[in-house]
Parts: C-alpha cells; sequence; structure tokens
C-alpha cells in the first residue's frame, strides 16, 4: 500500500502529470566519465533518473526467499528555477518485494514522498537513500545495509561485497538505445552476500548467509528510453561457480528488440560487455495475470556470446502493481538460469517492464 504520509502539498492524483513533465526539456547525450567511488555511489541530482536496485535470493532453514529493495530519484524539470524549500524539485519512490516460494506468494510495498523536510533524502557523498522509515546504504566498513519495516513484511538486511563492481556498458556508460542520448551511468555489484533477516507475517526469518546471494545495481540517466520503446526485459544471475551474467533488451510494441546489451564475468576474470547484436530474447513459456490481463513471458532462451541459457521463473504469479507511485504495472521475479541440458546454473532476478501499458521514464 502506498504511504498515507506521502507528497505533502503534491495530491496524489497530479503525480502522473509531474513525472511527466519530468521529461520536458530535451535530454543531452551523456559523456564518458571515469566513475569515482564512493561519490557515485550517491545521488546525482543534475541528471533526471536513478535507481539503486537489490535483488537475490535468501535461505533461511527450509524455506527459500526472493527479495527486491528498490529506490528511486526522479528530478522534476518545472520547479528547478523556484527558490521556495517547498518545491517539489526532486521526488523519490521506493519498492520492496519477498517472493514467498514455500506460500507460493508475492509481498510487496512501497513508499513516495518529495525530497526534504527530514522525510526523503538521498545523499550525494555516498550510498544513503531514506524515505519515511525506509533506507538503503552503505556503512563504514564498505558493507550495505537495507532496513526496511513493514506491517506484512520487513526486511533487515546486510549485503558485503565479495567481488570488484562491474561497470556495464564501456567503462560504466552504457547506451539504451540507437541515439547517443539513450544511455546510463551503470554498474552492477553481483555476488553479494547476505546476512540478517527477513520478517513474514510476524514471523522471524534468520538469513543463511552460506546460502544467500545479492545483485546490486545503480543507474542513472538523463533518457533511457528511445520513443519506439514500451518497455525492457533484464536479467541479472548469480552464477553458482561464482560468475555474474546481465542481459537485457529494450522492446518495441510488436515485441521485436530495439536495443540490448549486457555483460558476463566468469569468476576471477575479467568483464566481457555485449554488443546489442550479441544479445537475444526469445520467449518459450507465458502466463496470464488474473490481475491486470498482461501476459508475461516466464521462460526465456536467451542468446549471448557466454551461451545460450534458459531462464525459468519459480514463481510465475511476481507481477507488481506500483501504480501508487511509479505508475507501472510490471514483472519482476526470482528465476533460475539453466544450461540447454536443463541443469541450474545460477539463481537471480528477472525483470519484465511493458505488458500491461507501455513504460515511460
Amino acid at each position: 500500500m502506498p504511504d498515507a504520509r506521502a507528497l505533502p502539498g503534491l495530491p496524489r492524483r497530479h503525480l502522473l502529470a509531474a513525472l511527466l513533465a519530468a521529461g520536458a526539456l530535451p535530454a543531452r547525450a551523456l559523456p564518458p566519465m571515469r566513475l569515482q567511488f564512493p561519490r557515485d555511489h550517491g545521488s546525482h541530482p543534475a541528471l533526471r533518473t536513478e535507481w539503486w536496485y537489490l535483488t537475490g535470493q535468501a535461505g533461511s532453514g527450509a524455506r527459500r526467499f526472493g527479495f527486491q529493495i528498490t529506490f528511486f530519484r526522479s528530478r522534476l524539470d518545472g520547479p528547478q528555477p523556484l527558490h521556495s524549500r517547498f518545491a517539489a524539485k526532486q521526488l523519490l519512490f521506493a519498492h520492496a518485494a519477498v517472493t514467498d516460494l514455500a506460500g507460493r506468494r508475492l509481498w510487496h510495498d512501497q513508499r513516495i514522498a518529495r525530497a526534504g523536510f527530514g522525510i526523503a533524502e538521498a545523499s550525494e557523498a555516498d550510498a544513503d537513500v531514506r524515505l519515511h522509515d525506509w533506507r538503503l546504504w552503505r556503512a563504514q566498513d564498505a558493507s550495505w545495509a537495507g532496513e526496511l519495516p513493514g506491517r506484512d513484511f520487513g526486511l533487515h538486511l546486510r549485503f558485503a561485497e565479495t567481488q570488484p563492481l562491474l561497470l556495464q556498458g564501456r567503462d560504466g556508460l552504457s547506451r539504451k538505445g540507437p541515439q547517443p542520448q539513450q544511455a546510463s551511468y551503470y554498474y552492477s555489484l553481483p555476488q553479494l552476500a547476505v546476512s540478517g533477516a527477513l520478517v513474514l507475517q510476524g514471523q522471524r526469518f534468520a538469513i543463511d548467509a552460506a546460502d544467500s546471494r545479492a545483485w546490486m545495481d545503480h543507474e542513472w540517466s538523463e533518457a533511457l528510453m528511445h520513443p519506439q520503446a514500451v518497455g525492457w526485459d533484464w536479467i541479472g544471475m548469480n552464477l553458482d561457480d561464482g560468475g555474474a551474467l546481465a542481459a537485457f533488451r529494450l522492446r518495441r510494441a510488436d515485441g521485436t528488440a530495439l536495443w540490448a546489451g549486457g555483460a558476463f564475468r566468469a569468476a576471477g576474470q575479467a568483464a566481457r560487455s555485449f554488443a546489442p547484436d550479441d544479445v537475444a530474447f526469445t520467449p518459450r513459456r507465458w502466463w496470464l495475470s488474473p490481475a491486470s490481463q498482461a501476459r508475461y513471458p516466464v521462460e526465456w532462451e536467451v542468446a549471448t556470446p557466454a551461451g545460450r541459457f534458459t531462464v525459468r521463473t519459480l514463481l510465475d504469479a511476481q507481477e507488481l502493481d506500483s501504480r501508487g507511485n511509479t505508475g507501472a504495472i510490471y514483472w519482476e521475479g526470482l528465476s533460475e538460469l539453466c544450461d540447454a541440458q536443463g541443469r541450474r546454473l545460477g539463481l537471480g532476478y528477472l525483470e519484465m517492464t511493458g505488458y500491461a501499458g507501455a513504460l515511460r521514464l
């Protein structure tokens, strides 16, 4: 449920119009830039769109869960010249979800607020994003932490880096379309070790760190999507042998690929980035959402220079309705990566947007 305290002074019915207004100014092409850390873990309010995105799988005894934590920042162009502290220049959103495989259920919650007034903040010095009682931050020991209490579920997690960060695209500048304006600064942290606890309907599950892994993406841009793009398909997979695989495609309304990319890194080796023609997503099985009537591919064949893989969801019903803040319905859930013989190679997340209606960023 959306937080009822969100956006004082900006009625929720005006939110979609405000987000559309964020795209009123023409986007500029992003220049190549050497990313600097820890600063670039933090917020980049001069650019229009940004998100910190954590997905993973957690074991607790015989139970297995998937989880998602996403904090979004959106710059609104219209209020930028205003000097009033009440001007809504930046909006912050957050989504959190838990997939309970034993219970065959997805739990989802969301928050939204304008930046400022101690309600919502995103540090520019390092990763530290707060939205009411939810927070994602990078601690002094370089570990990451997420505290997201909720009514039906809560996430109280810690994440330790086990590998160097993975720069997506060319040195962290990732193209997202045929025009240079469609690009983002983008890096990933695969194979994060997970500890802490997950709470589901009042029951606390301690995380087994030896049986849990997460993936973190941080991305910021002026314009991600070409006008012909309606959405994307994306995977981020932690391989059982320590490798990492990311692949994505942006999709036209007829289902054809407008652009594609990704990266692969074998354990202990250098990363390899994929060109647009290197990646192909082919749907193999579909699921019809009873809630939205959207039809999602829940099994894919994904061809990359690193191999040809099958991606299978571990629960078909992992659709998220975020119309309470971002205005979108999308599918995002725990999935497994298999080889051509059906043997599991790893676990991670599949995300699919634009199936319940064209996505606009």
